[in-house]
This record gives C-alpha cells, structure tokens and sequence, in this order.
C-alpha cells in the first residue's frame, strides 16, 4: 500500500492542520454505545487512525491495523493511544456499530473547509448519481447501491444510502434534504428526473438540469421532435466545441431554447424555463459514433452555461471511477452492508483530503 510519511504532513501543514480536521472526532463519544467497563480505545481515537489508514489506501480492518503498528509513532502525535493500536476485530466491531451520521458530520466539516475564505458565494455544478459497491453483494443479498452528490471540483458533499427494496428516486430527494444546495444547478442522468425532485430541487432555492429519455414518455418524445424540426433548430442557442478525447476527436454541439410555450407538460415540471440537446460525435481509429441527448432545465437562455452544467456532470462518474480504482472499493468483500457503507464514507473522507490539498497537482506523495 502507498504511505503517506509523516514528512508529508508536516510540509502541508502551512495549507491546512490535520489537527484542526480531527477536532470533529470529539463530538464521536456521543455515539459510543458500548458499555464503557470493557472499552480500551477511544471511539473516536478508532475512526481518527481510519481516516490515516485510508487516507494510506489501506482497504479493510486487516490493513488499517497493519498501517497504525507500522505508524504508531507518528499516529501518537495526534492520539493518545493509551492502549496501543485496536485489533482488525475492534476496528470491524466499530464500523459496525457507529451511525454512518457521524462520519457525514465529518464529511459536512470538510465542506466547511473547503468554503473557508472563498468570498462571494460561487454556483457551482452538483451532480448526483448512484454507485454500487460490487462487492458487498452475494447471491443472498443486494450490493450497496449509494447515491452520491459530487460538486465540480470533485468534492463529495454527501451520499444516501438506497433502502434494499427501494431505488435512486427515493435516495435522491433524501439525499437533497440534507445538502445546502442554494444557488447552485443539480444535475442528475435520466433516473433523477423526477417532478418530486424537481419541486425539491426548487424548493431549496436551487436550479436544476436533468437528462431525460423515454421513460419520460411525452415529454421525451415532444423534445426530440422539436429538435428534429431544422426550421426550430436553427432557432436555438447554440454552442460547439472540438477536442481531443479518449485517442480521439469528439465534437460537441449544444442547443438550448427557452420556446416551451407550446410543450404540454410545462406544468407540471416546477421552474421550468427551457430545454436542450447535444450531440456528441466521436471519430476514433477510423470509426464515427454520434450520441444524442436531450434535457429539461430551470436556467434561462445561457447555451455555454448549459454546456458547462452537462459536461461537468461527468465528474461524478469520475469521482466513482477514483473510489474503484484508487481506494479498490470493488476489491473490499466486506458482506456486512453497515460496515461497507461506513468504509464508503471513509474512503470518500480520504479522497476528499487529497483533493482539498491538491494531491497529484502540486504536491508528490513520499514513500517510506
């Protein structure tokens, strides 16, 4: 596993004291449940060497324990540690025990971080969608499928967890519920575009742009005959950008229209204000693709800041594409649905850390 050095921490400490991001763990004692007789280490002495571990790309209990007896030095500048290092057991028994509300109170601290000293409120793309962790599942149970809200920087705001018998329609507006989302554009795929989520999306006073297809029925099919209408399209907005992408060349090309007088449902959808298409071609080693969406949006005319919202969505899938690859969470087989999504929230905790700090920017990592 890749180790991040003590050295490593004391050269950032001019951008941000770890001590400062670990005052949270104090308020973890509440949440301790366990009869205080038999307890050797602190609750929140346990979640603060975690955090360490995983920030250490340590996966599991087996491997958080491995890192603390190799760093328990280091670990003791930050924590007493009065009976050493917890076993891989103890650890388990934690993240099976302690409410996946504490660690989001950890998560909402680090937002608090990342708004420190940035003036004039800035809006900002949120994008959410859902993630399964693949191996939490068995063939007696469901995998964790856990909606996440990802801003445009790549910062995890917060995650919902999706009920076994339930989906993402139900996660999402949960989810919402708990952001401060004023001011800013929620953006989601097709499974989001909901008139319930829409009226809660405006409801906290903020703005939405959400892909839409066929199970919208009408309203799907009234969008893409307007944009298949020449006459109409040129009409629109419009916006076009080349890049080079994926060994290739995509082009893509943005229509936006705020001429929705006509469209039937209108009234239903709350703040509506217009709608768009792309058109995304991508010639790669001699073959052509062309894919074509379509979406619905509370913004007025603003066809690069339509762009800007649909292209940024993308960064969830990133940020998914990160937890998977980098911290292997499809890798970790932990089948106790608790604990997984606690070590869900711990590993975006950590990818988090790195972004606030820049890690793979500006700064190299220091193997031991």
């Amino acid at each position: 596993m890749t180790i991040l050095s003590p050295q490593w921490y004391n050269r950032h400490k001019g951008v941000m004291e770890m001590k400062d991001i670990l005052e949270h763990l104090s308020v973890v004692e509440s949440f301790d449940t366990r009869q205080q007789s038999k307890v050797l280490h602190k609750l929140s002495e346990i979640i603060g060497i975690s955090l360490f571990a995983m920030i250490a790309n340590a996966n599991d209990p087996e491997e958080i324990e491995v890192f603390c007896n190799v760093h328990e030095t280091f670990l003791r500048e930050y924590f007493v540690l009065a009976n050493g290092i917890p076993s891989h057991d103890t650890i388990e028994r934690v993240f099976e025990m302690v409410s996946p509300e504490y660690l989001e109170g950890l998560q909402h601290h680090f937002n608090e971080l990342l708004n420190t000293n940035e003036g004039e409120k800035i809006r900002k793309i949120l994008a959410i969608d859902g993630k399964t962790q693949c191996g939490n599942g068995t063939d007696k149970q469901k995998a964790n499928h856990i909606v996440s809200c990802v801003d445009e920087d790549g910062f995890c705001l917060g995650q919902k967890l999706v009920d076994d018998k339930s989906n993402e329609i139900t996660a999402i507006p949960a989810l919402l519920y708990n952001l401060n989302i004023k001011g800013h554009i929620i953006t989601t795929d097709s499974m989001g575009c909901r008139r319930d989520i829409v009226k809660k999306i405006r409801k906290k006073q903020a703005d939405y742009v959400l892909a839409i297809k066929g199970n919208q029925g009408t309203l799907y099919n009234d969008a893409k005959l307007y944009f298949n209408n020449a006459e109409l399209l040129r009409g629109c907005a419009y916006n076009k950008t080349i890049e080079k992408a994926r060994g290739g060349v995509e082009m893509r090309k943005y229509w936006q229209t705020d001429d929705i007088s006509w469209l039937a449902q209108r009234k239903y959808w709350a703040g509506l204000k217009s709608i768009a298409m792309t058109r995304n071609t991508i010639t790669q080693k001699g073959k052509t693709i062309t894919e074509t969406r379509y979406f619905i949006s509370s913004l007025p005319v603003d066809v690069k800041g339509m762009a800007r919202a649909i292209r940024k969505h993308w960064m969830v899938e990133s940020y998914h594409w990160q937890l998977d690859v980098t911290f292997r969470e499809d890798a970790n087989h932990i089948r106790n649905k608790h604990i997984s999504y606690n070590l869900n929230i711990m590993r975006k905790l950590a990818l988090n850390l790195f972004k606030l700090l820049d890690i793979g920017k500006k700064h190299e990592l220091e193997a031991e």
